[in-house]
């Protein structure tokens, strides 16, 4: 360990260390729990199992993005995959008498 007189250290170089050991401690934490990870996903790989198995964690799937179904009369960059809430632009242009099928994309 380095032998320094911290009372000889000025208010702006304490910071500096404070922020320099915050740092060192959390980098060494983020070490040790990747290494203790490495450790318990190859312990759990020899038993026939992947850790997320063992902790009960389930992983999402996710999904690709929709393709866009509709567009815009007017605008035909805004666009709506049919999923979700239909947006207003589309429900003014069915309400305007509009049918779904005249603003299919292409």
């Amino acid at each position: 360990m380095a032998d320094f007189n911290i009372n000889a250290l000025s208010l702006k170089d304490l910071k500096q260390l404070q922020k320099d050991v915050a740092k060192a401690i959390s980098g060494f934490e983020d070490r040790k729990k990747a290494e203790a990870r490495v450790a318990l996903e190859a312990r759990a790989r020899e038993l026939g199992f992947s850790l997320s198995d063992l902790a009960g964690v389930e992983v999402k799937a996710t999904r690709n993005p929709a393709a866009a179904k509709y567009q815009h009369p007017e605008n035909p960059s805004v666009t709506w995959s049919g999923r979700g809430r239909r947006p207003l632009w589309f429900v003014e242009a069915i309400e305007a008498g509009r049918k779904a099928e005249d603003l299919v994309v292409g």
